[in-house]
């Protein structure tokens, strides 16, 4: 697809923003396992990079999905995978159901500050014993009067531990599996919810991510997003956006990961000339860049067909199941040609390395992108 002037001005600006306004912080936010996200989001809402697609009443910008596509290309590109995965979830996890299915009030109370960037929001659907299997949430939510009193727990929640609010997943009722079910707005204020355990992480250090507790934690039953009982119904369609938003990451990431290696590889010499100049290392690049080409361009058609309102849930399967291995394929090749630089964390391929390693786990494994995708087409029995 060719970029119009106005969508080519938009790469730029998130280009030049990434490279002014993120990175040379990369290293002080690694250290300290944090990300000021509040003063991040603010700044880039001051540039209408936040709900991109969402009214511009309640803090949006009216655009159209393929700005969604390369605001996440160029974050992929940030020094770490720590922020790309932090606003993915405050612009395309934790707040579609509300734009899509929340109450004027709703929105104006919540939507609209973390698109401003004076909130930031949080996604808590998985438990220490139910991740991609949703179904097996037991966090349940009883009414009392006008109030949910909420009791559970929720793990490896993304921007929790400074979040102002959460898009809950709960049990509302006593049916099993994937009935009775709710969406409810959680702010993090609220008597009864506290971080149990800030999670120590192979990867994505800088991003705040945790373990939650809900003791009798009493939310308002008018904080629930759409229909009672629809939560994960709903909940499954805000999974394909965090799907796309992964495929779209993983193609800027890679993209920069070559390019350096590229660059490494020309003026690294090993017996007398450059690195470079190896046929194997050549192909090997040439053959990952075509792969990366190939997902940007199946991205790019996905992002066409959301536009036409289709259910893009199969080619968001594909897409997050090929940039989970693709990003791990390209780590692996770039430290390996980096040699013993590569396995030091002075080195950018190390943090590259752990970072990457989530997309094949987080928004649902590959496994379970396999399961879903055979189940589509019919290969079970």
């Amino acid at each position: 697809m060719r970029e119009s002037d106005e969508q080519a001005a938009f790469r730029l600006m998130v280009r030049s923003f990434v490279e002014r306004e993120v990175n040379p912080y990369v290293e002080a936010w690694e250290a300290a396992e944090m990300m000021p996200l509040h003063e991040i989001f603010t700044k880039m809402a001051g540039l209408g990079m936040l709900g991109l697609e969402y009214e511009p009443e309640f803090g949006g910008q009216g655009a159209d999905h393929t700005f969604t596509v390369i605001l996440a290309e160029e974050f992929g590109r940030c020094a770490n995978g720590s922020l790309p995965m932090a606003l993915g979830v405050q612009v395309d996890m934790a707040t579609p159901s509300l734009a899509r299915f929340g109450t004027p009030e709703q929105k104006a109370q919540f939507l609209k500050p973390a698109m401003e960037g004076s909130m930031v929001a949080s996604i808590a659907v998985s438990e220490p014993d139910a991740g991609s299997d949703v179904a097996a949430i037991r966090t349940k939510a009883v009414r009392d009067g006008d109030e949910w009193v909420i009791n559970g727990s929720k793990m490896w929640i993304t921007n929790s531990v400074q979040g102002d609010w959460l898009c809950l997943l709960a049990r509302t009722s006593d049916e099993g599996g994937y009935s009775g079910m709710s969406q409810i707005i959680v702010p993090t204020s609220a008597p009864g919810f506290s971080v149990s355990k800030k999670l120590d992480k192979l990867g994505m250090r800088a991003s705040d991510t945790a373990l939650l507790s809900f003791d009798d934690c009493r939310v308002p039953v008018a904080n629930t997003i759409g229909q009672i009982g629809k939560g994960f119904q709903q909940q499954m369609a805000q999974f394909v956006v965090e799907r796309m938003w992964a495929a779209y990451t993983t193609v800027g990431a890679c993209e920069v990961a070559l390019e350096k290696t590229a660059a490494f590889l020309r003026e690294r010499h090993v017996f007398g000339e450059p690195l470079l100049a190896k046929q194997h290392v050549q192909f090997t690049l040439a053959e990952l860049a075509a792969e990366v080409d190939l997902l940007r361009t199946y991205n790019w058609a996905i992002a066409e067909a959301y536009n036409r309102g289709e259910d893009t849930t199969r080619q968001a399967t594909i897409a997050k199941l090929k940039a989970g291995r693709l990003s791990r394929e390209v780590a692996d090749r770039c430290l390996q040609f980096h040699g013993g630089m590569g396995y030091v964390e002075e080195t950018w391929t190390a943090r590259f390395f752990r970072d990457n390693r989530l997309t094949s786990i987080g928004g649902g494994a590959d496994e379970v992108m396999l399961q879903v995708l055979a189940k589509m087409d019919g290969y079970v029995a």
